[in-house]
Order: C-alpha cells, then sequence, then structure tokens
C-alpha cells in the first residue's frame, strides 16, 4: 500500500510539473505573448488610450518580448518552425515601432545641443586629445591607429548591445598609441579622465532623475 501512495504521489506531482511546463510554453508561443500584450491594450481600446500610470508596464513588456524574441532568434539550440519564425519576427517589428522610436523633435533638440557643443567647445577637445594626453603630439599613424580601434570596438560594442561611449573609447585609444610609442603619458589627464568616466554614471542618474520628477509633476 506504501508503495502504491508513493507511486500515487509520484503520478500526480508528475502531471501537475507537465501541466505548469505546457502553460509556460504556450505563453511562449506568438499567440501567448501577443495575448499577454494585447489584454493589457484591450482593457483600454488602443494603445493611445492607456493610462499614463499604466504605459510603463505595457512598453516594458513590449519592450521584454522584443528582446526575449531577439535571443531566441539568436540563439542556436532553439529551432523554431519557418511559420513560427516569420510570425515572432513580424510581431517583434510591430512591437518595435511602438517602443524603439526617436520622436523628430528629440533628433532636432539632439542634434542642435551637439552642435552647439562642438561650436563651444572643439578646440578644448581637439587639444585635450591630440596634446595632452600623450607627452608629444599626436601623430598621423597614430590618429589613424586610434580611430580604427575606436571603429571596430565600437562596432562590436553594437553587434552586442553594450553600453559604450566614443569619447572614451577614442581616448583610450590614443593612450594605447602614446604607450605603444613609449613617448609617454601625462597621468594628470589620464586622472582627469578617470575621474570623469567614473562620476558620469552617478551625476547622470542624479540629473536625469531629478529632470522626471520635476517634468512628471509640471506636465
Amino acid at each position: 500500500m506504501r508503495r502504491l501512495f508513493w507511486l500515487a504521489m509520484g503520478i500526480t506531482i508528475g502531471a501537475l510539473v507537465v501541466r505548469k511546463l505546457s502553460a509556460a510554453a504556450e505563453k511562449m508561443t506568438p499567440r501567448g505573448i501577443a495575448g499577454s500584450i494585447g489584454d493589457q491594450v484591450q482593457q483600454h481600446d488602443t494603445l493611445a488610450k492607456v493610462p499614463a500610470a499604466a504605459v510603463a508596464n505595457v512598453r516594458n513588456d513590449m519592450y521584454l518580448a522584443s528582446e526575449t524574441i531577439r535571443l531566441v532568434d539568436k540563439d542556436a539550440h532553439v529551432r523554431l518552425a519557418a511559420d513560427t519564425h516569420d510570425k515572432l519576427m513580424a510581431f517583434k517589428k510591430n512591437i518595435d515601432a511602438a517602443t524603439k522610436f526617436i520622436p523628430l523633435w528629440v533628433k532636432v533638440a539632439v542634434a542642435i545641443a551637439l552642435g552647439l557643443g562642438t561650436m563651444v567647445g572643439w578646440k578644448r577637445i581637439v587639444v585635450t586629445v591630440g596634446e595632452k594626453i600623450g607627452k608629444t603630439h599626436l601623430t598621423y599613424a597614430q590618429g589613424m591607429s586610434a580611430e580604427l580601434v575606436a571603429m571596430f570596438t565600437i562596432g562590436l560594442a553594437d553587434n552586442f548591445g553594450l553600453p559604450v561611449s566614443t569619447t572614451h573609447v577614442l581616448s583610450s585609444g590614443v593612450a594605447g598609441t602614446m604607450a605603444a610609442n613609449r613617448s609617454g603619458l601625462q597621468w594628470a589627464t589620464i586622472r582627469n579622465l578617470a575621474m570623469a568616466w567614473v562620476l558620469t554614471l552617478p551625476a547622470a542618474i542624479l540629473l536625469s532623475g531629478s529632470l522626471y520628477w520635476l517634468f512628471a509633476r509640471l506636465f
């Protein structure tokens, strides 16, 4: 009787596990993923009518679904039927269009800000990178080497989705050429650059958080 009891318990637990796995697998199908997001949007008819308090959750779900599909598509161990793959990619394209876009006014504002910043501070940037990282002026060969390294590094980072700074990469490349050329480094400049890199993240977090708090209450 004891054996029959444990056998029955094992069968019951196994059935529950299979049911849970089947439910999880159903959620990973195009219908399951679309249904989860669709149910949230359907409560308000359209995405444009979703209340501001709920927009973040819906957008997060859409972004996570897109990233999950991207990772699944790159996974060599996952084999999807052609029809399923096409539907997933079509679904990803649609939700990307709703989440991964830049409004025109943002593009214009960023372009103006970058242009004005370069117009005002270009000389300081050029002098720092070309003359103050190493103890000698940057040569054509060193400049080309640093630019090539920056190009490949930024390209690889973009391919793997890694956040990098163009200025950081280029400055490090220039420092590397100075070290390879044995012309020496100006450690005061290197120290200032390193401190700026370290302080950039917390300063940006504090400023953006403060601005969001302000704008959320004003608008």
